[in-house]
């Protein structure tokens, strides 16, 4: 009997399940040879830096529930594309394998090497492709994966047409907790994941992908409102990408522009960049200034639009 056995391996970056989990978390985070290129020592830099930041980080997951939501949803991601696939064949098993929490990818690696796939395919829940995100997923994958058999990459899908429409059915929902006479005012705050500029210069395409996204998405509603790029979460003294959201809210509200949208874009999921720094600690900025409405859009999460776009992905490579 031929074995047509596939293992769709969705990729993603885990985050603590609880508030012990997050030193560990950030340790497992500083360890990554792609994010921090240290040539002696890295688990001890890990270990220190992991050590004083968790206190901080620690409040911060406190305020969003004590844990990561990116796990939660990941799941859910899981199960609806396991679910659509299944439809169309019962070889075709969907699994979860986290950057730096539970399951590991080296875990999801060995135990896709005993089972017996024919194909793997390898997608990532990052739409554009960063040496820092799904770069690092690839790399580790492939630590621990041995097997001759095929494997199947997808880097990026930052301009498909259901990412897209999924992205536009979020923002249409969060227009209408606007008041109807102020809905046409509301400036749209495409706010992206931030990355150093050494990056960018090295050639890594995740900032121009994007612009590409946003560019994509205003097309498609008919650039039914002034918008605005940014990114968020810069750490370390380097420079990084610009501008910054916290300042992009100030200078908007300089320019009595009070009514804010903020769209998490380089996300597919709640976590604590969304649900902490964006909505709590970014309101804060946004009321000292004087924003009148701040509504920051709710993730992907359970889109059916997405796992549409997840599931015209597997199926293409398997095609």
């Amino acid at each position: 009997m031929a074995n047509n056995k596939t293992a769709v391996v969705l990729l993603n970056l885990g985050g603590p399940d609880s508030l012990d989990a997050v030193q560990s978390f950030l340790f497992n985070l500083f360890c990554d040879p792609d994010i921090f290129k240290i040539p002696i020592g890295q688990k001890l830099f890990a270990k220190l830096i992991s050590s004083l930041r968790s206190k901080k980080v620690r409040e911060e997951y406190k305020l969003i529930g004590g844990n990561s939501p990116i796990n939660y949803w990941t799941e859910i991601q899981r199960e609806k594309l396991q679910k659509k696939l299944k439809s169309h064949s019962d070889d075709i098993f969907v699994f979860t394998a986290m950057r730096y929490w539970n399951p590991l990818i080296k875990d999801v690696a060995n135990e896709i090497q005993k089972g017996n796939f024919k194909k793997v395919i390898l997608l990532p829940l990052y739409p554009h492709y960063s040496i820092t995100t799904t770069g690092s997923s690839f790399n580790e994958w492939f630590r621990y994966y041995y097997v001759n058999k095929d494997v199947l990459k997808i880097h990026n899908y930052h301009t498909n047409k259901k990412y897209i429409e999924a992205i536009n059915a979020r923002i249409d929902e969060s227009l209408e907790l606007f008041d109807d006479q102020i809905k046409k005012d509301v400036q749209l705050v495409f706010s992206a994941h931030g990355t150093p500029i050494s990056l960018v210069k090295k050639g890594d395409p995740y900032s121009h992908q994007i612009k590409e996204t946003i560019n994509a998405v205003m097309k498609a509603r008919n650039y039914s409102h002034e918008f605005n790029i940014c990114f968020q979460s810069k750490v370390g003294p380097m420079k990084w990408l610009e501008p910054s959201t916290d300042k992009m809210i100030e200078k908007l509200a300089t320019e009595n522009k009070k009514h804010l949208l903020v769209i998490p874009i380089s996300f597919v999921s709640d976590h604590v960049e969304t649900l902490y720094e964006l909505n709590i600690e970014y309101r804060h900025i946004a009321e000292k200034s004087g924003i009148e409405n701040y509504i920051v859009m709710n993730g992907l999460n359970d889109s059916d639009i997405f796992v549409d776009a997840l599931y015209e992905l597997v199926m293409n490579e398997l095609k």
